[in-house]
């Protein structure tokens, strides 16, 4: 019993500290107007995925065949706020692909000197603040006329960075309900004027 708890110890301390990769991998069909998405931990263990449309009212996420997300535009900006990263959650590559059509064109090959171009001073601004990052950025042509993105995104943290995100959400959760509870028991405390 007591070698089970040791070694026990020993693993669930090691799985806590050792790093873990999540992958995102999204492919943009502009032309289209649509986006497919995965999410992946280790490139291997594939968690969820789906894809993504525009719609009228906002971006559907259809996660299934039977169940999606309406995200609103209305909303985008306080759901972006609510998944601020903390500084635990390091990138460790990004991958681009532009595919661009009219491969005969003078537009398409300024438009991918331009993409190159934005690329390029993204990417050196990058390499000087996190020199361990894995960047690329290919512009291919297409017979065809077409407008698609591809992007590979990995993320890498352990399981003690994951804990304290988890309990700073909690944390803040916590502090404006007791706010949002003071602030409706003064408000009902307040003699009504007549």
């Amino acid at each position: 019993m007591g070698e089970f708890f040791v070694y026990g110890t020993f693993f669930g301390t090691l799985l806590f500290l050792l790093p873990v990769f999540v992958y995102v991998d999204v492919y943009f069909d502009l032309r289209g107007r649509k986006a497919w998405f995965s999410f992946s931990l280790y490139r291997f263990l594939r968690v969820f995925g789906g894809y993504a449309e525009v719609r009228k009212e906002g971006i559907a996420l259809h996660l299934t065949k039977k169940f999606a997300i309406l995200v609103r535009y209305a909303d985008m900006g306080a759901t972006r706020k609510k998944f601020e990263i903390t500084k635990g959650f390091q990138l460790w590559k990004f991958h681009q692909t532009v595919e661009t059509g009219g491969a005969g064109s003078p537009y398409a090959v300024l438009l991918a000197a331009a993409v190159q171009s934005a690329g390029g001073a993204a990417f050196s601004y990058l390499r000087t603040k996190h020199p361990f990052l894995s960047l690329k950025n290919i512009t291919v042509f297409a017979e065809r006329p077409c407008l698609k993105l591809s992007t590979q995104t990995a993320t890498v943290f352990n399981g003690l960075v994951l804990l304290v995100a988890i309990s700073k959400k909690i944390l803040e959760a916590l502090i404006n309900w007791i706010r949002k509870s003071k602030s409706t028991a003064s408000w009902k405390k307040q003699p009504s004027s007549s």
